[in-house]
């Protein structure tokens, strides 16, 4: 038991490292010795962890996804309203996306796209393939008669495109500030009721 809570603090320490490095220096200027050095374990214990940078940067992403999320809040149920369920993980994706350190290493591998379209690729997926959830939750909330039999990709698709418009692009591209408390209470207010007059029943 101890060994295993000395490997997950030395997987810790390397994701921590690794934000701070990939946020500082972008991805191509990270290199696997640097992150070594500064979470103070050898490179074979690094390399134990992650086979290689593009694994240590999507290991990272994920860090920050979870820290921000949780994903209970993504599990359908029956028992209660659907607006309530879609409010909350609605307000959970925008603070999630609000998030600084998020933000910084996506526009870490915005920066890097045009030089590796397919590592920019990967991480894409990686940040999709964390947004299953709420895809789940729709399939979960259809097959229980409570919202319109719609594709639940084009549907989770539609309702993050109407988030992050708000929420993360502007943001992202353009400088501008987060959203204030009051701004994202409107974004979640306005974008659950665009939805559910669509797909609601």
């Amino acid at each position: 038991m101890t060994k295993t809570r000395l490997t997950d603090r030395k997987r810790a320490a390397i994701i921590e490292a690794a934000i701070s490095e990939f946020q500082q220096s972008g991805f191509d200027a990270t290199s696997m010795d640097k992150v070594s050095q500064q979470a103070a374990v050898s490179k074979r214990t690094l390399y134990n962890h992650f086979a290689s940078k593009e694994a240590l940067f999507a290991s990272c992403l994920d860090t920050l996804w979870n820290n921000c999320v949780n994903e209970e809040n993504f599990r359908y149920s029956p028992s209660v309203p659907v607006r309530d369920q879609l409010l909350t993980m609605v307000k959970a994706k925008i603070a999630m996306l609000q998030e600084a350190s998020f933000q910084n290493l996506v526009r870490v591998a915005l920066a890097g796209a045009l030089h590796s379209p397919e590592r920019a690729k990967s991480i894409v997926e990686e940040i999709s393939h964390k947004e299953e959830g709420l895809h789940r939750w729709i399939e979960a909330a259809q097959g229980d008669g409570r919202l319109k039999a719609v594709a639940p990709a084009f549907a989770a698709m539609q309702l993050s495109s109407l988030i992050k418009g708000f929420a993360f692009w502007p943001q992202l591209t353009l400088g501008q500030p987060n959203l204030s408390a009051g701004e994202c209470e409107q974004v979640a207010e306005s974008t659950v009721t665009m939805f559910l007059a669509c797909y609601g029943l």
